[in-house]
């Protein structure tokens, strides 16, 4: 007979339940999106009662990990929940994740390769694997930098950027380049539509004499680029079909460290961080 208490199935079931509960609700917070949502909608979202999903959401905020906004009587996921989510996934950083594939491609192509991340206006240098040949690059080493559409790899990151941030890029960065160079808005605009076609960039600006390269985005989640990848070689090394077949190993390996960026990782919001040790 039963005495009106749940049995062991019961609980296990009801046990099992509440997690499943707890992601529901985080799921339609993270559907609502940055305005949040109120009680009534997520509770009719996620088919549980009212007194049930304010219980979760009050367990939620009270660990950080949902965010009540008391005047709009709203919730919104949390700083506390994007924590624990950088922790997940690839714990590898832009730099150590990609290092595997400069060695590869220089291996390969015995041609110095670089890594680039954007820096605001500017690319910094974050990694690079030597050939056997001395190159000239605007970067130099690690840690050097170069204004968004000077060289291959800048220049591929500022073509895949918004058509805001282009504009936002181009009218900091024109002064500058202008300064620096023989290099005008012409030139700039010409080969970032030319390097959006391609997908990668091959212009050579003869600014360092002998010197070519190539350049090849690796995009964010949302389809702008957040760093390059370069070769650096001399003009006779990089012509005709040993270009094309470069740009393509290039891209495809950029799309590899793209499938698994970290979109939490430091140095995709500061270059600076790559370089940084404990």
């Amino acid at each position: 007979m039963s005495n009106g208490m749940p049995g062991a199935d019961g609980a296990k079931t009801a046990e099992r339940s509440a997690p499943a509960r707890i992601a529901g609700l985080l799921r339609h917070l993270g559907a609502a999106g940055a305005g949040g949502a109120r009680l009534s909608a997520l509770a009719e979202a996620s088919g549980l009662p009212a007194p049930t999903a304010l219980r979760l959401l009050r367990a939620l905020v009270a660990e950080g990990l949902v965010d009540l906004d008391a005047a709009a009587k709203t919730y919104r996921l949390g700083l506390g929940l994007f924590r624990l989510a950088a922790q997940a996934g690839n714990p590898l950083g832009l730099r150590d994740l990609a290092r595997p594939a400069l060695l590869r491609l220089t291996g390969a192509l015995g041609e110095t390769i670089f890594l680039l991340v954007r820096s605001g206006y500017d690319a910094v240098c974050i990694e690079r694997t030597a050939g056997p040949l001395p190159i000239r690059s605007f970067t130099g080493d690690i840690g050097g930098t170069v204004m968004l559409g000077l060289g291959q790899g800048a220049m591929a990151i500022l073509a895949h950027l918004s058509e805001e941030e282009q504009e936002a890029v181009i009218r900091y960065n024109l002064p500058r380049i202008r300064e620096a160079t023989s290099l005008d808005e012409a030139y700039l605009r010409t080969e970032i539509t030319r390097t959006r076609d391609l997908g990668y960039c091959a212009a050579s600006s003869g600014l360092i004499p002998g010197m070519a390269g190539l350049g090849v985005p690796i995009l964010g989640p949302d389809g702008t680029a957040v760093a390059a990848l370069s070769v650096g070689s001399t003009v006779d090394r990089l012509t005709g079909e040993r270009s094309t077949a470069i740009a393509g190993m290039l891209m495809r390996e950029a799309a590899g460290i793209a499938a698994h960026l970290n979109p939490f990782d430091a140095t995709l919001r500061r270059a600076g961080a790559a370089m940084e040790r404990p």
